[in-house]
């Protein structure tokens, strides 16, 4: 399904090439971030091998059947000097009948451990689609910077003209132009720098999405989170992956207790066997019933129990972690969203008294009450304050989704971005029963649909 996805991908990549250009959204970026992620593909090659687990599970519960055919010859110059090669067939089946339980707790195991790897997939997925809503709004960012940048470099390229012209009547000192000068050469390293760091944005935008970004679109509306922070805590203790994939490797260590206490009990297995002597015409048939049990391992069996009830504590103690965990993120994703919208608001008085503040300064200075360095450092001011606005939106709008993910809700669907999700259940569903020949064969054939 994801090859699919990604051959189409491409196509309409191709198409869009030879149309005119289109301003990329949100959606776009999340979509094709997780259309081309390779950190998903690697994760759902990892839940389809486990559900392979499953199968390889099922089938020891199933007779094993063999065939061995067994070629002699005997040297002339021993004595025997006919029938010298001789030839033998044998078929034979082996059985498991009684093993209390081993086999079906390695089923159950199998199949928790495949419950968790889903959980783990849709975590990867929530931090691939986080990557992506942090690359394109850091991306806007950046660009928003360099514009800032670029008109305040040509504001100081004015101010640095204006005082050249004063200087040369009169009205200031060559002071003032050396620093009028200094600020532009200032800026103008400010302006390299902005756009370093729009260029390091595009190039996490193509890791991330897998082509480099054109023109963005507005940020659209966040999507709702939650009504208060103890209301956003409830919903991640109840739907985090994390949480989730840790209470099913809990499971998984108890039936492994289970599994360590049964292989300290007997084992009865059937075999029968058919062997075929052409050379003599003889046909031999077999059936034998063989109970065994371990009577002394030199503490080997009573230490894989020991092992497998440390293991449960341990997972239960890494379940009970992840709790604390993910209701620590959400309370600081909470609070950082709190911090940026007080930024914002500050930001924006800020920005408001700065522009003030540089308006006046430069109809002073046009009056002789101000210095060039009254303007300048008015100039500074108002562009650091417009920075610091962007940056706090920025921050808010990303801790938004941040917040979603710690909650366990980032996700395609959630987002409903309108694209085919990877469904695990489909490959699970046709490999669980361990399908053999015609079965098999069919598989194959749905899997090389699918590009898997």
């Amino acid at each position: 399904m994801r090859s699919i996805l990604k051959a189409a991908v491409v196509s309409v990549l191709a198409v869009a090439a030879a149309l005119p250009a289109m301003a990329e959204s949100l959606s776009d970026a999340l979509v094709a971030s997780y259309k081309t992620s390779q950190l998903l593909d690697q994760n759902e090659a990892l839940l389809r091998a486990a559900d392979e687990d499953v199968a390889g599970a099922v089938a020891a519960l199933r007779p094993v059947i063999s065939l061995a055919a067994k070629a002699q010859y005997t040297d002339p110059a021993s004595g025997f000097l006919a029938d010298n090669l001789q030839s033998t067939y044998t078929l034979a089946a082996q059985m498991t009948l009684v093993d209390f339980g081993r086999r079906k707790l390695g089923i159950e195991i199998a199949k928790e451990t495949v419950l968790a790897g889903r959980e783990t997939l849709k975590g990867i997925e929530s931090r691939v689609l986080l990557q992506a809503v942090d690359a394109y709004v850091n991306v806007r960012l950046q660009s928003e910077i360099v514009a800032l940048r670029q008109s305040n470099v040509r504001l100081i390229g004015e101010e640095l003209k204006a005082s050249k012209d004063r200087f040369d009547v009169g009205e200031v000192t060559r002071t003032d132009v050396a620093l009028a000068e200094a600020r532009l050469a200032a800026a103008q390293s400010g302006l390299v720098a902005a756009q370093g760091d729009l260029n390091t944005a595009r190039e996490r935008y193509k890791a991330v999405t897998g082509a480099y970004p054109g023109k963005l679109q507005p940020l659209p509306k966040p999507p709702a989170t939650a009504g208060s922070l103890d209301a956003a805590r409830s919903v991640a203790l109840a739907t985090h992956p994390d949480i989730k994939a840790a209470q099913h490797r809990v499971t998984v260590a108890e039936l492994a207790v289970q599994a360590a206490q049964a292989r300290r009990l007997p084992t009865l297995s059937a075999e029968a066997g058919l062997s075929r002597n052409p050379a003599t015409d003889t046909t031999s048939q077999a059936l034998a019933l063989t109970l065994s049990q371990t009577l002394y391992s030199g503490g080997a069996l009573v230490s894989s129990q020991r092992a497998a009830v440390a293991n449960k504590e341990a997972a239960q103690a890494a379940l009970a972690q992840a709790g604390i965990t993910v209701a620590e993120n959400v309370g600081n994703a909470w609070s950082s969203i709190e911090v940026a919208s007080v930024s914002i608001t500050a930001g924006t008085q800020q920005v408001a008294a700065a522009q003030a503040a540089f308006n006046g300064v430069k109809e002073e200075a046009g009056l002789g009450a101000r210095t060039t360095l009254d303007v300048l450092d008015a100039e500074q001011e108002l562009l650091s304050a417009r920075a610091q606005k962007l940056t706090a939106e920025a921050q808010r709008y990303v801790g938004i989704y941040n917040l979603l993910s710690t909650m366990g809700l980032l996700s395609v669907e959630h987002l409903n971005l309108g694209v085919p999700v990877y469904d695990p259940a489909t490959y699970y569903n046709a490999v669980k029963r361990a399908p053999i020949s015609a079965q098999g064969r069919a598989l194959d054939r749905i899997l090389g649909k699918s590009g898997n």
